[in-house]
């Protein structure tokens, strides 16, 4: 046998979590979809503009290798390629245990 005010108790919480989504709920993700195209998404396009324009005017150096004992540790071999390489290896930013290896042309 339910209990007769559990059942009314969660009717009128359905009832009023519908509602508030006509009200008040509704204007404040209308604010939000606003702000996210007028600032998020021009805040991202920035940044990606600053970043690919300093790119071009300063480029990086490696930096120099040193061989420090708790770096780099290869308990294991990686499961792909060489067993050496992360699998987003870069060789010119990423050292392997024994220093930089030179960039393939």
């Amino acid at each position: 046998m339910a209990i007769p005010g559990a059942r009314m108790s969660s009717l009128i919480f359905r009832r009023e979590m519908a509602s508030e989504a006509h009200g008040e709920g509704a204007r404040a993700a209308r604010t939000w979809k606003i702000l996210s195209f007028v600032v998020a998404l021009p805040g991202v396009a920035v940044c990606m503009l600053n970043a690919w324009l300093n790119k071009e005017h300063h480029p990086q150096e490696r930096p120099t290798f040193l061989a420090y004992d708790h770096l780099r540790i290869r308990t294991k071999r990686f499961p792909w390629g060489d067993g050496n390489h992360s699998f987003f290896h870069n060789p010119h930013t990423n050292a392997l245990p024994a220093g930089y290896e030179e960039p393939r042309h």
